[in-house]
């Protein structure tokens, strides 16, 4: 894939600017991260170039200056709210979080619970996170907000909140998903470090919307399909024209709820407010690393077709809305983009109507496709699989890497042992026979040295994948969309 963006750039602007923002202020920041610190694939994909784990390379950068808080609402507790793309709860996810932040060596000082109850639910993670060592603090409703700050910013506001004891100059506030209390944390932060005689400053990393590129540009409309569910649109900052002069790209949720944050910031920093705009509290320098416009564009546009299968599949399955679906359509017809656009999609169709049943297609970097289809002792993921390794390995299609001999006592194995109804191997399946034929095989290690090289390649299947399967396509890093088709008109798969 042609690169657009200079990560290393990037990293270095990103620093820069951060520390910029803390001397800005008393030497001490609440800085809210939005999006995925570890694994913001999304980035990676309409900014080739763009690394998955940058924010978290920025802030190793400055892990001697950086605290993190980690905030999670407890209505998200209560409703066993769950984490789409990792498929684990909330709870699960702050854990995680946790567990990933020290293994980087990434000081993790609290977890705050935001919108308490005392529901059992709330009362037990909240017993498990002391358990474990972890601090907790705790952040409650606040009627009227965000609306009315003068009760916002008073004793029976935030003052109810507890105060998080911080040591650090960078305060991370994170969170497993949106609508955490974020903001908020870092809000209520802002006024008890004010009611010490601290006046520290608060600013936004997010990279998406990139504010100094066109609104319509595709990476910014890869954004409003990413966030199709959110309702979010993509705006022209109207508080920084004014201010400027200058356009400026934000989204509807941060200008229409800036009146009411200048109004909290006057509050706190007795009528100081330091932002002139939304766009004023971020501190992020992607668009200033994007060297090639035309690679961004072409990998956005591809991103907003995969977007569209993917959201096809959630409708179908009753996880997403008809509003999403119509909303990212609508970017596709702006862009004169279409589903014939994603090569593999065609691919996959044809092989299907040309064997009668279940196929897949995949693309390599050069545009060479590979397909697959289910057979009595592979399923079509698991085929797909062993085709493009031997592709990739050079080695000629006819040559059987795994023996039906190791194949047939599994899927015996499968049905008269552990009741399965589906003798096919599944693509993990596949794998650990590929492995155990490679200790006998040179060819078998061969194709088996190629799976790295699978990463970011494109995936096409005509019905969707099982989760087992699913959850294999997603280690190996395949970009993945199916048909919204049920296998063998079943709705339930595994």
């Amino acid at each position: 894939m042609k690169q657009a963006f200079n990560n290393e750039k990037y990293l270095t602007l990103q620093k820069e600017n951060i520390l910029n923002r803390v001397n800005q202020f008393s030497g001490k920041l609440y800085l809210e991260f939005g999006g995925k610190l570890f694994d913001d694939y999304h980035a990676s994909r309409v900014l080739p170039g763009f690394l998955p784990d940058s924010k978290l390379k920025v802030l190793l950068s400055l892990k001697d200056k950086v605290e993190i808080v980690i905030a999670i609402n407890a209505n998200h507790i209560q409703e066993n709210k769950i984490r789409g793309d990792l498929n684990i709860s909330y709870e699960s996810e702050v854990l995680r979080l946790i567990d990933a932040f020290r293994a980087s060596d990434l000081y993790v000082g609290s977890v705050c619970i935001t919108m308490y109850n005392n529901l059992p639910s709330v009362i037990a993670f909240r017993r498990k996170l002391k358990n474990l060592g972890v601090k907790t603090y705790l952040s409650y409703d606040i009627p009227g907000y965000p609306h009315d700050v003068e009760k916002i910013i008073s004793e029976q506001g935030f003052g109810k909140n507890d105060y998080i004891e911080t040591k650090r100059e960078i305060i991370v506030v994170t969170a497993p998903g949106p609508g955490s209390g974020k903001m908020a944390t870092c809000l209520s932060q802002l006024y008890h470090e004010n009611k010490r005689g601290i006046k520290a400053g608060y600013a936004k990393y997010e990279t998406f919307p990139i504010w100094n590129i066109p609104l319509k540009d595709p990476v910014n409309l890869a954004y409003e399909a990413a966030t199709a569910d959110l309702a979010d649109v993509n705006m022209i900052d109207p508080y920084h024209l004014e201010a400027y002069g200058k356009m400026a790209i934000n989204y509807n949720r941060d200008v229409e709820s800036f009146p009411v944050l200048k109004a909290m910031f006057n509050a706190i920093y007795d009528g100081n407010c330091p932002y002139k705009s939304p766009t004023d509290m971020g501190v992020n320098m992607a668009g200033f690393a994007i060297e090639d416009s035309e690679a961004s564009a072409k990998a956005s546009k591809d991103e907003i077709i995969r977007r569209y299968l993917d959201t096809l599949v959630l409708y179908r399955n009753g996880k997403a809305t008809q509003e999403a679906l119509d909303k990212i359509a609508l970017l596709m017809r702006s862009l004169n983009i279409t589903i014939a656009d994603r090569p593999v999609v065609a691919k996959a169709l044809e092989k299907k109507k040309k064997t009668g049943t279940e196929s897949m297609a995949l693309e390599f970097e050069d545009g060479t496709i590979v397909t697959s289809k289910t057979s009595p002792l592979l399923s079509a993921p698991a085929a797909l699989l062993l085709n493009a390794l031997k592709h990739l390995a050079k080695i000629d299609d006819k040559i059987v890497l795994i023996a039906p001999t190791v194949i047939e006592p599994v899927s015996k194995m499968k049905i008269e042992n552990l009741g399965n109804h589906n003798p096919r191997l599944h693509a993990d399946e596949a794998l650990i026979a590929l492995s155990i034929s490679a200790t006998l095989n040179p060819l078998a290690q061969e194709a088996l040295n190629q799976l790295n090289n699978l990463a970011h390649l494109q995936a096409h299947s005509t019905v969707m994948l099982s989760e087992d399967d699913s959850k294999i396509f997603k280690k190996l890093k395949i970009d993945l969309t199916t048909e919204p088709e049920y296998y063998a008109h079943k709705l339930y798969t595994k």
